[in-house]
């Protein structure tokens, strides 16, 4: 038995597809896999299958014809062929994952194209798919041409291969945002935004903080949050999270000692912090307080808000080394801190403290 790849176009009308397997079973081909492409020419199907040494391409082919297929094309294939693609897919997302710089070998990979080739700048050809052509959108800036000779490209490959590049992108860019702060002690930690997979960690922060720390952060509610809450906080709609974390000098498990949370609602968003108790009073406030702030003026808002107690006087003094025009308004024990975003502020060195 020899393995073959065929890719064939059939009506997509109830009952075709049926059709044209019947007439490769009656030559005695397996099939092993099959993925249907919708396309506006018909249903793209594609098979990979085991048959009988005697049947070489031209009989494969006459055997689809026979079975209501068209524009069919055949080749031998590997073993490498029998993996399941969506194992194949996820294994290519991970090798991008790991090594950016592969995203022209992996997309290769993924459709089996005899040419990748990556532009600088956007092209002026919409993005799609136009027979052995395919051209994507590049993330990061420019796009990336492929050249197949055959089989054609379908819309399916397309959107398979523009969502392993934004899959790579967002990786990427997650990395960049990734860094190392220095406190005035000179303690070492990593800030980085967070992710649905920090839940556990974040449970873990909440738990080894005081009652008194968890009320100041909670306005109150000294309870630990639901893990329903704290998912929302960690991948908030709009906003942004970030989270501290240590390693152990011993080479233990990473621990978060601390999480800033910026969340977006119109044209302000609210800022609160939450750091282990043992992390107080060190710089790691300030420190987190001047990212969140760069960003929501990268972003666009503009105020940030803070809801503070009126007794926490180490997050007010958080707020002053911030050193910016600040406007309060009470309720009764709640403070409403306003921070005006986007007014020319004098260009100094950032230091943890």
């Amino acid at each position: 038995m020899t393995l073959w790849r065929i890719r064939a176009t059939v009506d997509d009308r109830p009952g075709y597809l049926s059709v044209l397997t019947a007439s490769l079973a009656l030559r005695g081909v397996n099939i092993l896999t099959v993925q249907v492409h919708t396309t506006e020419r018909g249903a793209v199907d594609d098979f990979l299958v085991d048959a009988p040494d005697t049947l070489d391409e031209a009989g494969l082919i006459a055997a689809v014809e026979r079975g209501r297929g068209r524009d069919c094309w055949v080749a031998r294939s590997e073993a490498r062929g029998l993996a399941d693609q969506p194992t194949r897919v996820l294994g290519l997302a991970t090798r991008l994952v790991h090594d950016p710089d592969a995203t022209g070998e992996v997309l290769r990979a993924l459709l089996g194209a005899d040419h990748v080739t990556w532009r600088p700048a956007p092209s002026m050809t919409r993005a799609g798919v136009d027979g052995a052509m395919m051209l994507l959108t590049d993330p990061n800036g420019g796009s990336y041409l492929l050249r197949r000779v055959a089989p054609s490209f379908t819309p399916a490959e397309y959107a398979r291969a523009q969502a392993l590049l934004e899959l790579g992108a967002t990786a990427a860019r997650r990395a960049t945002e990734q860094v190392t702060v220095v406190l005035p002690d000179g303690a070492e930690l990593t800030v980085r935004p967070a992710v649905a997979d920090d839940l556990a960690a974040v449970t873990e922060l909440h738990e080894a903080c005081t009652a008194g720390t968890r009320r100041r952060r909670y306005l109150g509610g000294a309870c630990l949050p639901t893990p329903t809450r704290l998912r929302q906080l960690l991948e908030p709609a709009r906003g942004q999270t970030l989270i501290a974390v240590t390693t152990g000098s011993d080479g233990a498990a990473e621990s978060v000692v601390a999480m800033a949370n910026l969340l977006a609602e119109g044209d302000e968003a609210e800022l609160a912090l939450l750091v282990r108790d043992d992390w107080q009073r060190r710089g790691l406030g300030s420190t987190l307080l001047r990212r969140l702030t760069r960003q929501a003026e990268s972003a666009g808002y503009a105020a940030m808000v803070l809801h503070i107690q009126a007794d926490n006087t180490p997050m007010l003094r958080t707020l002053r080394r911030l050193a910016r025009p600040t406007t309060a308004e009470r309720d009764g024990s709640l403070l409403t801190m306003t921070v005006p975003l986007g007014v020319e502020m004098p260009v100094a060195t950032e230091r943890a403290g």
